[in-house]
């Protein structure tokens, strides 16, 4: 019987010992944290929205980095056999708005022990609070006829003909095995225990990482008069983000304004369209259902029932109280002028201004806050129709750790599903 020795607990990994076992081998399981699915049990604001049950189209859709690598990952294990998967361990699935799918219960740990269960009754054995240090290969000398092992963290050179062979742990110790697979994630929420180790085992065996950045991400942005704006949610709003010419991204939806700038479903979707433009803007249409010269009769309308009115006192029923004063200093109107005093050019400005907000992103926040990382090994190394590396014969690489990513939704974990199952089961 192989033995097949899963790096990293979370979903990718799970799946992967899971899969992995049905096929007929020995498996073991290593997490460094205290429990398994530690990043699981926070995704969805603790519901874990598990997949997504759009059709095959739109799942490829949502995916914004190596779509097509994910085709044999994909159709091989789909969100049907996820959802039939998690029903038929015990946890009931229900599908909300945006067909995203998430337990019945609306409890991440529901669908943790539902893997817990799984993995138990396939006799995986699981050993918690263990990390690994490197990974050891098995070099073989076709002159000599004979296997070298060497260590890979102590700065051995990538040489050809390697194989996988055990991993050493920190503390001291080592596993052998036939086969690896690494599901250590990315470097987003470390918190949680992605702090990157996955790359630096591709790495040092010789796998080339590609830029990380963080993704579904908030946006830091210049304009002060933001932060007055501090939880403020605005739903049933456009987002357009351009750079120079280029549009990047355009979206309907809701966003919150923070202390630093924006985030929101809307802003966290448009983050996953970001490279670092240097000129990237972001515009807020506040009224997307109508067009400016509707927009212009609405406002006419308003100005005519409150003509005796100053201009700070007629627009509670265009905008929410907090967002008043910031879009009246954005105006340019003097807020003590009578409504019926505003000239027919500063109405038309400020009905641009409504319909097109203007803000200026000064890059995104950070790993702690960033959902996911953007970015990986890279998937030319990676053969798609069983995520075994073409450099090392018996390693093994799924999920976040990949450079793989896509949209909220559920998206990025049917990537960690499909490919660890994948994994698991080659």
């Amino acid at each position: 019987m192989k033995k097949v020795i899963v790096v990293g607990g979370g979903a990718a990994g799970m799946m992967a010992a899971i899969a992995a076992a049905d096929s007929g081998a020995e498996v073991c399981l290593i997490e460094k944290n205290e429990k398994l699915g530690k990043k699981l049990f926070i995704t969805g604001k603790g519901r874990c929205n598990v997949t997504n049950a759009a059709d095959m189209d739109a799942l490829f859709r949502n995916v914004c980095t190596n779509s097509k690598f994910l085709y044999s990952a994909f159709y091989g294990y789909d969100n049907q056999a996820v959802m039939a998967f998690l029903e038929k361990a015990g946890c009931p699935l229900k599908v909300e708005r945006g067909d995203r799918v998430f337990p019945t219960s609306d409890h991440s740990s529901d669908v943790i022990a539902a893997f817990q269960r799984e993995l138990k009754k396939r006799g995986v054995e699981i050993r918690l609070n263990t990390e690994v240090e490197a990974i050891w290969t098995r070099m073989q000398e076709a002159d000599e006829g004979t296997e070298k092992i060497r260590d890979f963290g102590n700065g051995y050179k990538v040489k050809e003909n390697m194989a996988f062979a055990a991993v050493s742990l920190v503390g001291g110790g080592r596993i052998s095995g036939d086969k690896g697979i690494i599901c250590t994630g990315g470097i987003s929420y470390p918190s949680t225990g992605s702090t990157g180790d996955g790359y630096r085992f591709a790495e040092l065996t010789g796998h080339k990482v590609t830029e990380l950045r963080p993704a579904l991400v908030p946006f830091n942005i210049e304009e002060k008069w933001c932060g007055k704006l501090m939880g403020l949610s605005l739903k049933n709003v456009s987002v357009t983000m351009s750079a120079g010419r280029k549009c990047l991204y355009e979206g309907f939806g809701e966003m919150l304004f923070t202390h630093f700038g924006v985030s929101g479903p809307l802003i966290l979707t448009a983050s996953s369209y970001y490279h670092g433009e240097q000129d990237a803007k972001l515009y807020i249409d506040l009224k997307p259902a109508m067009d400016e010269e509707q927009l212009d009769r609405r406002i006419l309308r308003d100005f005519d029932e409150n003509k005796n009115r100053q201009f700070k006192n007629s627009l509670g029923g265009l905008f929410p109280v907090k967002l008043i004063p910031v879009m009246i200093e954005l105006s340019g109107i003097q807020p003590e002028k009578k409504v019926n005093e505003i000239t027919r050019e500063e109405r038309r400005r400020f009905c641009g201004l409504i319909k097109k907000l203007p803000l200026t992103v000064a890059g995104t926040r950070g790993f702690e806050e960033a959902i996911i990382t953007r970015g990986g090994v890279s998937v030319k190394e990676i053969n798609p129709s069983t995520m075994e590396s073409r450099k090392v014969d018996g390693l093994y690489f799924a999920g976040e750790v990949l450079d793989l990513d896509a949209l909220t939704g559920g998206f990025n974990l049917q990537i960690a599903w499909s490919t660890g199952y994948l994994a698991g089961s080659h």
